[in-house]
Formats: structure tokens, sequence, C-alpha cells
């Protein structure tokens, strides 16, 4: 199948839904646009599988506000990359940065994401916003 400028633009789309989805506690939008082997590599370094990814995520985010400043997509015939980074706030008011890498897999006529990776900093500082 060849990669067409209209994937790329799904899976932007789709990262952005990510990200609100995790902001929200959206668990069945992750339900739904996650593969049932998805891995998630935490930014402590524990690794979740689906079924741990959707019971954490019900919780909540332990973000206070997200925000995307750079995603790049790169798509191999039916595999995509996409990474990220944004700057967060916590609700202690810690804030820092996250770089993430979220792999999909085309099945059929959509993307399933199939494993993410992040990696979080924290600033030193206390700001009132980003």
């Amino acid at each position: 199948m060849s990669v067409t400028r209209s994937d790329e633009s799904v899976l932007r789309q789709l990262n952005d839904q990510y990200i609100q989805s995790l902001m929200r506690a959206d668990v069945e939008w992750y339900r739904e646009h996650l593969a049932e082997d998805f891995l998630c590599i935490e930014s402590n370094g524990s690794l979740l599988d689906k079924v741990q990814f959707l019971r954490k995520t019900a919780e909540g985010p332990d973000l206070a506000d997200y925000r995307l400043t750079q995603v790049r997509v790169r798509i191999y015939g039916d595999v995509a990359l996409v990474h990220g980074q944004g700057l967060f706030k916590r609700r202690d008011a810690t804030t820092g940065t996250s770089r993430y890498t979220d792999i999909y897999l085309r099945v059929g006529s959509d993307w399933k994401a199939i494993s993410a990776q992040v990696t979080r900093t924290l600033s030193p500082r206390r700001e009132s916003s980003l």
C-alpha cells in the first residue's frame, strides 16, 4: 500500500487525539485506537500493556496542562513513527519537557497504536504558566 499525504494527516490527527484523550482520561478512545498487544514504556521505565494502560488512563492524568511544541511523522509502508515534544505542567506546578515516540501499524484502512515510549524532564523551578 502506498503512503499518501492523507496518511500523514490522519496520523497527526490521531496524535492530537491521543494527547487530548490523555488529558480527558478518555479510556474509550484508547480502547478503540490501541492495538490489542499495545505496550507503553512510561517515563519512569515501567512497562504497561493495554489493560494496564487503560486502567491508568481512567485514573486521570498527573498533568494540569500539556502543549505540543513539535511533531514529526515518519511513514514506512504500513508502519509509522510519530515523534513529539511538548511542555507540561503538573498539578503541583512543576514544569518540564516531554518527548515521546508512538508507533502505529496500518490495520486495514485504520492506524492502530502498537507502542509508545515517553521521556520527561522536570524543570527545577515552579512556574505559574507555560
